[in-house]
């Protein structure tokens, strides 16, 4: 990995998420480096953290949405006070990684745990504790029945062994990973922003198509909606009601309950309007938001925090396919065209319409009944064919190009994961690896490049005989 070699002598920990290490580490219960910290807010006034698996501890008001409460909470007194180069760790969450090393004093949930390090090497920790193996063994000593559930307590936290690299070695390995995994996640944020450029691409062509017809030269009207503008002078403007019907079909409590479904929860529709899992429940097991009955060529819409755009066209098999009450179920009538009512709802200018009548602050939602009052333009049958062909055709070329670029992610994202698993666990010997003095931020194709060798490696260690 990056030409990296193994160390020359290895030995079993004994450790079974740790396998074998560097012959002079250490293994040892996590109880004799870290003591557990709970000294509370006398005023609540330090500045709230938050803990979360993808970006560890940071602070709440950094993270906030606007006009955003930082806590539902009366008041603050008595949250557990954290201080920088603490661990904090969330224990219901523990086994999906939502703990981490503090860069900041504050305060965090009572519900949390806060430990300190007797040994130093916070941030080497840091990377080992948020390793999938780490997570794994955290899951295996958490208790609870489900995962909902789990709760990683002090005593089983403490009681888990782990491997101690000498304390030059810990530096060693976080200078590494610091290093190593700002490129990379430089590298990350740069093909983030290419997909976001590419959405807003796809957004203007949608927008322009559904608002404006296809011909240049077609005679205008006011819609007489500020949020919508000029139209083509023969399109309909009207509430959505009239082209659609609403939720017409739900299952009841007089449901067979062993009827076996098909469900679609809402955070399992992404912002291009693909479902990312279909879970099998019989009726008696499912969610009670497991209600709403869709079929193909309904179109769903999430009632909450609609600017995620979590809005899917229902296009191939939809036996026995139920959705979460969250989702608002619209059945076009014969003159309109599903694939056009999709673009539709979808534009810019109606979801801005949809989120300004939404109420709430953290999860701004809005009723069923009222969404459908809302407003659209739509043209006769043969036009909506038209736009959907001409938007299909536009937006395939970037549509492709989004996908390529996700997955490439997904392979930079299991390179990160595999080089932080690989220097923390002694796989590889970075104790003298350099750091580049950076005179200059890398290029784009550098930091490509360089990636991309990286992870089509196979890690050295892998190759070579290890001496025992």
């Amino acid at each position: 990995m990056n030409n990296l070699k193994p160390y020359t002598k290895y030995k079993p920990s004994g450790i079974a998420w740790l396998g074998d290490i560097p012959e002079h580490w250490e293994e040892r219960r996590i109880k004799y480096f870290f003591r557990e910290i709970d000294n509370r807010s006398e005023t609540g006034d330090e500045d709230l953290l938050s803990v979360s698996h993808y970006t560890g501890v940071t602070k709440k008001r950094d993270r906030l949405a606007e006009n955003e409460m930082i806590s539902n909470a009366k008041t603050l007194v008595g949250y557990k006070i954290v201080e920088k180069g603490d661990l904090v760790i969330n224990i219901m969450l523990a086994w999906n990684g939502s703990l981490g090393i503090s860069k900041f004093n504050g305060i965090t949930s009572p519900a949390y745990c806060v430990y300190r390090s007797l040994i130093g090497g916070e941030k080497y920790f840091g990377y080992l504790f948020r390793t999938k193996e780490a997570q794994q063994e955290f899951k295996k000593q958490s208790t609870g029945i489900i995962d909902s559930r789990l709760r990683l307590y002090t005593d089983k936290f403490f009681n888990i062994k782990t491997v101690i690299p000498t304390p030059e070695e810990q530096t060693a390995i976080a200078r590494f990973l610091d290093y190593k995994l700002a490129k990379i996640n430089r590298f990350i944020q740069k093909k983030k922003q290419l997909i976001k450029l590419l959405n807003e691409q796809k957004a203007a062509i949608i927008n322009q198509a559904v608002t404006k017809g296809l011909d240049a030269n077609v005679k205008m009207k006011p819609s007489g909606i500020e949020w919508l503008g000029d139209i083509p002078e023969h399109w309909e403007v009207k509430p959505i009601k009239y082209f659609v019907t609403c939720n017409d079909e739900s299952l009841t409590d007089k449901t067979d309950k062993d009827y076996q479904l098909r469900y679609i929860d809402i955070g399992n529709v992404d912002s291009n309007g693909n479902v990312s899992e279909i879970v099998s429940y019989k009726f008696n097991d499912a969610p009670s938001r497991a209600r709403r009955i869709v079929k193909e060529g309904d179109i769903i819409v999430s009632t909450v925090r609609t600017y995620l755009k979590a809005i899917m066209h229902i296009n191939g098999d939809s036996e026995n396919l139920i959705v979460s009450t969250g989702f608002a179920v619209l059945r076009p009538r014969k003159n309109v065209r599903s694939e056009f009512l999709n673009y539709a709802i979808r534009a810019n200018y109606f979801i801005g319409k949809v989120v300004s009548e939404s109420n709430g602050v953290s999860y701004p939602a809005i009723n069923s009944t009222e969404l459908i009052t809302l407003k659209i333009a739509i043209p006769i049958v043969d036009e909506q064919k038209k736009i959907v062909q001409f938007i299909d055709s536009e937006t395939e070329i970037i549509n492709t190009t989004i996908s390529k670029i996700e997955k490439e992610l997904a392979l930079v994202e299991e390179y990160k994961t595999a080089l932080i698993a690989e220097a923390v666990t002694g796989k590889i010997d970075v104790r003298n690896y350099e750091i580049p003095t950076i005179t200059e931020p890398e290029t784009y194709d550098e930091l490509e490049d360089e990636l991309y060798i990286a992870a089509e490696d196979e890690p050295e260690y892998q190759n070579e005989d290890v001496e025992e």
